[in-house]
């Protein structure tokens, strides 16, 4: 008789273990971190430096009493847009033929001072407050960036260019400007950003002029 064939039932199995892979070892390496934040962070960095030696260059200016007075004298006609607002209510007054656009024109100084006033209050930089440099005027908030003197002063200086020769206006402006750093109540860029504001929500009457259809 021939060997019967083995039941695969009966048959031991031979379990052979799997081979165990070694763990791989843990990345350590830190990945290069890109040079453009660090670039950012540094031109920042000399922005500020910038802003802060300009600021002091101007406000150490503030020496003679007279121009000092002047410089006030300018700031208080800037204070809340109220010195260009009543310009344009003048204007709208005695130009009756342009009434429309001087009133368009101060609707937008009043719009680039209230928008200014919005973005003073998210951003909340505080005013200068630098040893042996004090303020030389007073303000109606410890708030700074941006100027709203500079905000309204360009805005004005942009709408009423075109009812009003426009060097005066943008030298008034300009003058405006320089004077909050000089009495040590803005920096710098408070006042180039103010300035920056203005004249785009002081175009919007030129633009409104410009539209077809519109006279």
């Amino acid at each position: 008789m021939g060997i019967p064939p083995r039941c695969p039932i009966l048959t031991p199995v031979v379990a052979t273990r799997a081979r165990r892979r070694p763990p791989r070892p843990l990345v350590t390496t830190r990945l290069p971190l890109s040079s453009q934040p660090q670039q950012a962070l540094a031109l920042a960095s000399s922005i500020a430096a910038a802003d802060l030696a300009l600021y002091r260059s101007l406000r150490s200016r503030a020496i003679h009493p007279g121009t000092v007075r002047a410089a006030q004298g300018l700031s208080h006609c800037g204070e809340h847009a109220a010195g260009w607002l009543a310009a344009g209510a003048a204007g709208a007054m005695l130009d009756r033929p342009r009434r429309a656009d001087w009133l368009r024109a101060g609707a937008a100084v009043a719009g680039a001072h209230a928008l200014n006033v919005a973005v003073k209050r998210v951003v909340r930089r505080q005013r200068p407050a630098l040893k042996g440099l004090p303020a030389l005027t007073a303000t109606p908030s410890a708030l700074s960036f941006p100027s709203a003197h500079a905000a309204s002063s360009f805005a004005a200086a942009r709408a009423y260019s075109g009812l009003l020769p426009a060097a005066p206006l943008y030298a008034a402006a300009v003058g405006m400007g320089v004077s909050r750093v000089f009495l040590g109540v803005h920096y710098p860029s408070d006042v180039v950003v103010g300035a920056i504001l203005g004249l785009a929500v002081g175009s919007l009457p030129a633009l409104s002029r410009s539209t077809p259809g519109r006279r």
